[in-house]
């Protein structure tokens, strides 16, 4: 019979990598944990998501589990934090759609405009040169190369999720840039950048 162990012993033993500890841990805390984050997000798949990447960083910030005064509220608080990362990431992604929306207001009528295309893929080229180097390149793998997001991040031994999130923080600048610096004619050359996106 498995012997159960207090909370201090069981962290303790998390923190040296004892992986029978932490399925203690994890069938003692999920049941709640994942009804908490179900009550603020009403959606199952996100829900058990949220809760598997809390789960998973505990284990990888293991060593630093023994410093935490309150585990409960510990787990709590990053879920709450998993959760509002979440949410940001789906309205950058929902501005993002929200621009390629207006491909259907640029139509001809745009074409005697008196800026060129070159001239807008000029100012496109000099707002993604103004990005952070890894930010940049990454960028450049995928609009240039069309690489995949799974592809990139292989090249550059990160994880896919820093590929999308740098992705989506690049296309960000250069709409953002365009608006500022062109009219709403430049967002035609955004498209051609932000349909290669998702």
């Amino acid at each position: 019979m498995k012997v159960l162990l207090n909370e201090p012993e069981l962290i303790n033993r998390i923190a040296i990598g004892d992986r029978e500890a932490f399925a203690q841990f994890y069938t003692a805390y999920l049941k709640n944990i994942y009804k908490y984050v179900y009550s603020i997000c009403y959606v199952k798949e996100t829900s058990e998501e949220i809760v598997q990447e809390l789960f998973l960083k505990v284990w990888e910030n293991r060593e630093s589990l023994v410093k935490v005064k309150s585990t409960k509220a510990y787990l709590y608080q990053s879920a709450k934090n998993l959760l509002f990362d979440y949410i940001r990431r789906l309205q950058l992604e929902s501005k993002i759609l929200d621009v390629v929306e207006l491909k259907a207001l640029i139509g001809e009528n745009y074409t005697d405009n008196h800026f060129s295309y070159k001239e807008y893929y000029q100012m496109a080229q000099h707002a993604i040169d103004l990005l952070p180097e890894k930010r940049k390149q990454i960028f450049k793998l995928r609009l240039n190369d069309d690489l995949t997001l799974d592809e990139i991040a292989l090249k550059l031994h990160i994880s896919k999720s820093v590929v999308k999130k740098q992705l989506y923080a690049g296309v960000s600048f250069v709409r953002k840039y365009l608006y500022k610096h062109g009219e709403i004619i430049a967002v035609f050359l955004y498209l051609t950048i932000s349909s290669r996106v998702n």
